[in-house]
């Protein structure tokens, strides 16, 4: 498989493509029903099979596992679960040998309450981390300082005897908040992201990059005027607070920027995940210059609005706001309903994730796929009873929570817990995944995984979908066209049919272009007339000048 030359092209990134491997459902090699450092090396060969660039590895950190490795409890040591140094410097040999980069997820704005820091910040007033954390007094009357509230649940303030003061946690109660107005606790981080850099990382991917600062004069949020459910759902009171102070602050900036200019020092790259009230405006500001993140991408298309107008207003509005900064265009992660279920309904259509994906793919920015989606794998329905994430056991039955689309990859059809592991899997492996498995689709030429790898390489070969402009053409729903183009190329035009019903439309620009061959999207144009059957799509190409 061709590589992206990344000597001769230091924006080589706007061109690549990342996939999320989230380790604990991966492989596991050991039994104990974990996916581990070991599985993921074992299956780097299928990784770049699939065309891609960058591995991006959700945490693998030593860690109490409270919220699955986003809970860290050693910033510079692997957990015994995913194995040891040893195995993620096999993992990353291996990685760059087959032409892969490797991109570890830093959490960087809370840790574990286990992390020795906190143990040592939460002893007493008056230690040397003690301001290493977000402490605050309680009110005259007991109350927390604040009307702040956690993505998880309740109060974002928690009590703690041993100081007799409240600390901040965005998240779990056991994810206390750390101070970044304290500049040790911003070397300590990049002191962090060093050692690892220097064991080979190519780039780190930012978890909650927004929530590094709070306000220091902890001002209460005031009511949202329009309700978030672009992060949460409507179940869940965080959406009803315009979160003014207690996230994206102007702080953030500076700490961004020596961030980025230690990822210089050694060429790596970094992509943010933004959650905001304006998250658009947070990617374009946090992205421009050239000297913060490289790229970032937030939940506006991980939500379950799924028509023309919302994919095109993303992007446009980014477009627009944004001067030389860059999105990365994600629909589907650890975090959201897989995009099968989400977009698709509970039965699917044949065809519908190939439609995503080549919409997902043509879109202008970086692409970022999900483990298990280049199979069509659905939402898996985890009964109550088995469920392991805290944030859906608080918001159950409305909200079940992240187990539906963390549940372990399907391999082999025919083999216990669809090869996976010869354990007990933390998660069950859904029936109908099975179906799904690797070495079913591998062997067919109509599978979703196969359409996946001939579409990627039909992007590389494609510069104008790579680092072409984009524009819309206005089309009635569900059909989102646009238009592709490239000094020096013909332009490529696209029209996709997001509606399982057959679609006509008129659109002249296609009068004379020459049709694309994308073996598994049925779609015609002739004399400027576009007809799509139920998620087809159509590509052509046209003189730039037309």
């Amino acid at each position: 498989m061709t590589q992206i030359s990344t000597t001769d092209n230091p924006n080589w990134w706007r061109e690549a493509i990342i996939y999320q491997v989230y380790p604990r459902s991966f492989l596991d090699t050991d039994g104990d029903g974990v996916g581990d450092l070991a599985g993921v090396t074992e299956k780097l060969d299928y990784i770049a099979s699939l065309g891609v660039d960058i591995v991006w590895l959700s945490p693998f950190f030593k860690s109490p596992m409270a919220d699955f490795g986003y809970d860290i409890e050693d910033y510079c040591d692997v957990d015994p679960l995913f194995g040891d140094l040893a195995d993620f410097d096999r993992m990353v040999a291996k990685a760059h040998g087959l032409g892969l980069k490797i991109m570890i997820d830093q959490v960087m704005s809370h840790t574990s309450d286990t992390h020795k820091w906190f143990v040592e910040s939460r002893a007493n007033r008056d230690n040397p981390k003690s301001d290493w954390y977000v402490w605050a007094d309680p009110l005259p009357d007991g109350n927390p300082p604040n009307n702040w509230l956690s993505v998880f649940g309740g109060s974002s303030w928690q009590w703690d005897t041993r100081r007799k003061q409240y600390y901040l946690h965005n998240f779990l109660v056991s994810q206390p908040q750390l101070n970044f107005h304290n500049p040790l606790v911003q070397q300590a981080h990049l002191d962090a992201q060093r050692f690892w850099l220097e064991r080979g990382v190519d780039g780190v991917r930012m978890d909650a990059c927004v929530f590094h600062f709070h306000d220091r004069q902890l001002r209460s949020n005031p009511p949202a005027l329009v309700r978030d459910t672009s992060t949460v759902t409507d179940v869940n009171p965080y959406g009803m607070q315009a979160h003014l102070y207690d996230k994206t602050q102007p702080e953030n900036i500076a700490f961004l920027e020596r961030v980025r200019a230690q990822l210089n020092e050694f060429g790596a790259v970094s992509i943010g995940e933004i959650s905001s009230d304006d998250a658009l405006a947070q990617m374009s500001e946090y992205t421009e210059g050239g000297n913060k993140l490289h790229m970032a991408y937030s939940f506006n298309l991980l939500t379950p609005v799924f028509n023309a107008a919302h994919v095109r207003r993303q992007v446009e509005e980014f477009n627009e706001r944004v001067k030389d900064g860059w999105a990365s265009w994600s629909v589907g992660n650890h975090d959201a309903i897989r995009v099968a279920t989400r977009w698709g309904g509970a039965n699917p259509a044949p065809g519908f994730t190939k439609l995503v994906l080549a919409m997902q793919l043509s879109l202008k920015g970086t692409p970022c796929l999900y483990q298990g989606d280049e199979l069509g794998l659905s939402e898996a329905d985890v009964p109550y009873e088995l469920l392991q994430d805290p944030y859906g056991k608080t918001f159950w039955p409305e909200f079940k929570g992240r187990d539906g689309c963390r549940t372990p990859m399907p391999w082999t059809a025919d083999a216990p817990h669809a090869g996976f592991t010869d354990g007990a899997p933390w998660l069950p492996v859904d029936a109908a995944h099975i179906k799904a498995a690797v070495d079913l689709q591998d062997r067919d030429h109509d599978s979703m995984l196969n359409f996946q790898r001939r579409f990627i390489a039909l992007r590389r070969a494609t510069p104008q979908l790579t680092r072409g402009e984009i524009a819309f053409f206005d089309a009635p729903e569900p059909i989102l066209a646009l238009r592709r183009n490239l000094v020096g190329h013909v332009s490529v035009l696209a029209a996709f049919n997001l509606s399982d019903t057959e679609v006509s439309f008129d659109w002249p620009a296609t009068d004379g272009a020459a049709q694309m061959q994308v073996d598994g999207l049925p779609g015609s144009a002739q004399q400027g007339r576009v007809t799509l059957p139920p998620y087809g799509a159509w590509f052509g190409t046209l003189p730039a000048d037309r």
